[in-house]
């Protein structure tokens, strides 16, 4: 029987992640499912699980991993680290092009990568089979309203950090939903998705009562109350803009426009879940938040889309300082704080690592079940296909456009 060996490469992004696809135990687990899979751990002082929890359960510990056959990652790596010839799988964030990880892409190619993208591995419905998202609407929803609190001087919700668990979490935010109803706090929350969930498991935990679409947007409802908005309440179509269709949408997102002006005249707070791409309709756009019928002022953009679907996130946020402002009139950032009529953003891009291991375990469980059988197989399928982008420096279909972005044309 062939061996194969799987390592675990250190998070090198800034700002960085502290996530990491397997726990020692996960890896003890597989190898007694699968005995030809070997481990190996980058050394790393900023991963949530310490090198020598590694160590102590029989895990080598290096820095060089040249002699690994698949390289796994959480976020993208820096283009200088990549191992020539190798398997990488990480959050590539280069397939909807984006500008900042161009040179990232690039690297793939010259340096003749195999790059499978964690966002891709769906299944034949398009379902993604491992994803952080529950965990980002978890955080997310925390430090929105903790964001909300801060600006209107309702409270102080202390600022999440590795010692938080999904407990103590929920426990902060019970704390303060006496306040939350007595301002009668109205929050719209976008999306269907797995991140959506996670953000309205914690409202519901909390005790924030929800509303239905229709009741929310005739401004019913006491105390804290929020509504999801699906698609089918945010988009019509640009000839008919009561009509919409899920396949037609998505066949044909430009023909779609926006109708969130709606909730953006009722609500307080906006949690953005919902997936969204170049050619779909911007929600919250310059002119929807300089008008005078937005009534939004907070905004915890989950989805991060930078420049995207609401226009006043105009940049990634940290978890050291997770928020910022803008102005509605030209968006143009100012001191946090400094007018209540300002709009103020949560944008951190990776916000599970707050909750760490809770996160951790969940992905590496979903990737043990999906994922390792096929490595451990070699099997070629539909799954890898369809996440892997280049192969051996070669961009794969449906990924063919990319070669514009990579200077190739």
């Amino acid at each position: 029987m062939y061996k194969i060996k799987i390592g675990i490469i250190k998070e090198t992004k800034t700002p960085v992640d502290n996530r990491v696809l397997f726990s020692p135990e996960q890896m003890l687990r597989i190898q007694r499912l699968y005995p030809n899979i070997e481990f190996k751990v980058q050394s790393s002082d900023i991963r949530v699980i310490a090198d020598d929890e590694y160590r102590q359960a029989g895990f080598e510990v290096a820095d060089d991993m040249s002699d690994c056959d698949y390289l796994v990652g959480i976020k993208e790596a820096k283009p200088e680290t990549l191992i020539p010839h190798k398997h990488y799988f990480f959050f590539g964030h280069v397939a909807k092009e984006q500008p900042y990880n161009r040179e990232l892409f690039k690297s793939m190619l010259e340096r003749k990568i195999t790059f499978s993208d964690y966002e891709y591995l769906v299944d034949e419905r398009g379902h993604r089979l491992c994803a952080f998202g529950y965990w980002a609407g978890v955080v997310g929803v925390y430090n929105t309203l903790r964001l909300y609190g801060l600006k209107y001087g309702y409270y102080d919700l202390p600022i999440t950090d590795v010692n938080f668990t999904y407990e103590v979490l929920l426990k902060r935010l019970k704390s303060v939903l006496a306040i939350l109803d007595s301002h009668n706090v109205r929050v719209v929350v976008t999306g269907n998705g797995r991140v959506a969930h996670g953000a309205i498991a914690v409202l519901d935990e909390v005790g924030v009562s929800r509303v239905s679409v229709e009741d929310y947007l005739a401004g019913k409802g006491n105390g804290a109350v929020y509504c999801q908005a699906l698609l089918k309440h945010t988009v019509g179509r640009a000839d008919d803009i009561e009509m919409y269709d899920r396949d037609d949408f998505h066949h044909n997102p430009s023909q779609y426009v926006s109708r969130f002006d709606r909730f953006a005249a009722c609500s307080d707070v906006l949690i953005t879940c919902h997936y969204w791409d170049n050619a779909a309709p911007v929600y919250m756009t310059p002119e929807l938040i300089a008008s005078e019928k937005n009534r939004i002022r907070v905004i915890g953009d989950i989805s991060m889309d930078i420049k995207g679907s609401v226009a006043s996130t105009i940049r990634a946020a940290t978890h050291a300082e997770p928020f910022y402002e803008v102005t509605r009139d030209g968006l143009q950032e100012v001191p946090l704080f400094s007018d209540p009529d300002n709009i103020s953003v949560e944008a951190v891009d990776t916000l599970p690592n707050a909750l760490p291991r809770e996160a951790s375990a969940e992905f590496g469980d979903a990737f043990i079940e999906h994922v390792i059988p096929l490595l451990a197989g070699r099997l070629n399928n539909d799954v890898m296909h369809r996440a892997t982008i280049v192969t051996n420096g070669m961009i794969n279909a449906p990924f063919v456009y990319l070669a514009d972005y990579a200077g190739l044309k």
